[in-house]
């Protein structure tokens, strides 16, 4: 089921919480990831963190391999006196459970068929770059790396403060939704199925001093700790006759990961709150156990509530003036709006299926579901549509078009129930 969405949630730029706690670094649950570690026999080095959901942890990566690595020079590679920009992948590290497993190799089918028809990259749909799996203290994760994405469309909603998107600039973004869209329907017969703003990233961050391939921000080159659960194609000598670690090397991975666990949370994820996605890779939907969960700005705005009885379009201008002041001035954000790039692709593939293959009947975020899903019935690509036009009505007010509420005789999930 995908997630519930209470006003600040993004696979690449914003969350209903700030990080996803130390209770899933388990055998089974997610990988403790740290700045400098390296994937992939070293060629992926973590920058930042971008997000996280339910089913992984998403990171700003390094591609060595695809950058000038002749010399390092501050942010530039430089090449015979010629500076070149790194090559930055967003790195998802799926959790290691055998269900999480089974759910990315899936998700891999349909992002592999999704590029494979998209050579010249003209479908506004995002790109699988690689993917491979990596062996840590909590078991065998697969990653895969996506292209460096910007913005989502929450993040372009609240610097318009909530109070909409200048028309043009909603038919324009729209146009490059429906591109997407028609590519996946008609052709390869996919249904996206979590349709919502933060799975609709721009292709470049609104504030460019926030984007690292234009702020000229430092690279971090790798460390040298953590080899072991960096580089999984470790030596023979390293590993016993079933290729497993040793147990030496495991309960010293497990103390790392531990530590990592405690120290990564909030200490590792990005400085500016623009980069707390759901990235790309992002992309994790079925984050049921966050469903409910408030940011600590919520909370905040929830105490508000409670001591001084205000009513919601007071909380709602808390909320905006808050958010506000992150982002900088009014005159700021909208100047930045004006100037913004809105071409953008569709993220976040983890709940997809084909037309003629559904996994699950329980698809899409509750404020952008369609009525055939909610009464159970058979659903198709029209479902997306309904998501679709969803969006285009928060892009043009600031507000959901839905937002469901239980009662006493019937949950948030259903329309109604017999007495």
């Amino acid at each position: 089921m995908a997630e519930d969405r209470n006003g600040d949630l993004s696979e690449a730029s914003d969350y209903t919480s700030e990080d996803e706690g130390t209770e899933d670094y388990r055998r089974g649950g997610y990988h403790a990831v740290r700045i400098g570690d390296t994937f992939k026999n070293g060629r992926y080095v973590v920058q930042a963190k971008l997000g996280w959901g339910h089913f992984s942890t998403v990171w700003l990566a390094w591609d060595t391999q695809k950058s000038v690595t002749f010399k390092v020079g501050g942010s530039l590679l430089v090449w015979h006196g010629v500076l070149l920009p790194p090559k930055y992948v967003a790195l998802k590290v799926q959790k290691s459970a055998k269900h999480y497993t089974e759910a990315a190799m899936d998700e891999i089918t349909i992002l592999k068929q999704i590029a494979e028809g998209d050579p010249d990259d003209k479908r506004c749909v995002v790109k699988l770059l690689d993917h491979f799996k990596h062996s840590g203290p909590n078991g065998q994760h697969v990653c895969m790396v996506f292209e460096y994405l910007g913005d989502n469309l929450l993040t372009l909603i609240k610097y318009a403060d909530y109070r909409g998107t200048p028309l043009h600039m909603v038919k324009e973004i729209c146009f490059h939704i429906l591109v997407g869209l028609d590519y996946l329907h008609h052709q390869l017969s996919i249904i996206h199925t979590d349709l919502k703003p933060e799975n609709v990233l721009l292709l470049s961050m609104i504030d460019p001093s926030k984007d690292p391939r234009k702020s000229g921000a430092s690279l971090i080159l790798p460390t040298s700790r953590d080899k072991i659960v960096s580089e999984p194609a470790a030596s023979k000598d390293t590993k016993n006759m079933n290729g497993d670690l040793t147990k030496n090397q495991k309960k010293k991975i497990r103390r790392k990961a531990k530590r990592a666990a405690q120290g990564c949370m909030g200490k590792e994820a990005s400085d500016d709150p623009e980069l707390d996605a759901k990235a790309p890779d992002s992309e994790d939907s079925n984050n049921d156990a966050n469903s409910n969960g408030d940011s600590v700005e919520e909370q905040q705005n929830s105490s508000v509530i409670k001591s001084s009885s205000v009513n919601t379009d007071d909380v709602k201008d808390v909320r905006r003036e808050n958010q506000g002041r992150r982002r900088g001035s009014r005159s700021t954000r909208q100047k930045l709006l004006a100037e913004v790039d809105l071409k953008c692709k569709l993220v976040d593939f983890g709940n997809a299926c084909w037309t003629y293959k559904q996994f699950t009947n329980d698809i899409q975020t509750r404020q952008y579901r369609c009525p055939e899903v909610i009464l159970g019935s058979k659903y198709s690509t029209s479902a997306d549509l309904w998501s679709f036009a969803c969006i285009c009505f928060e892009l043009v007010t600031g507000d959901v078009l839905f937002d469901p509420h239980s009662g006493d005789n019937y949950d948030r999930d259903e329309v109604c129930r017999d007495p």
